[in-house]
């Protein structure tokens, strides 16, 4: 069975905005901006932006890869 298709574990899974900005000690319209231009994934539930977890770690991954380059 796909992984993708399972629902979250925890709530830590789904990070909201605040929470973001609060681990990338970013504004909410940095966050918005990462968001609106796709560098950092996202889903839409309802009106509510959520960002999973995994999504987070992949973008501070690729940050760190870039900045190694």
């Amino acid at each position: 069975m796909s992984t993708l298709l399972t629902a979250p574990s925890t709530d830590e899974d789904l990070l909201t905005v605040p929470q973001v900005m609060a681990r990338l000690q970013l504004g909410r319209s940095a966050v918005y901006d990462l968001l609106r231009t796709r560098q950092l994934a996202s889903i839409t539930l309802g009106r509510a932006r959520r960002i999973p977890a995994h999504a987070l770690t992949d973008f501070i991954r690729t940050r760190l890869e870039q900045d190694a380059a």
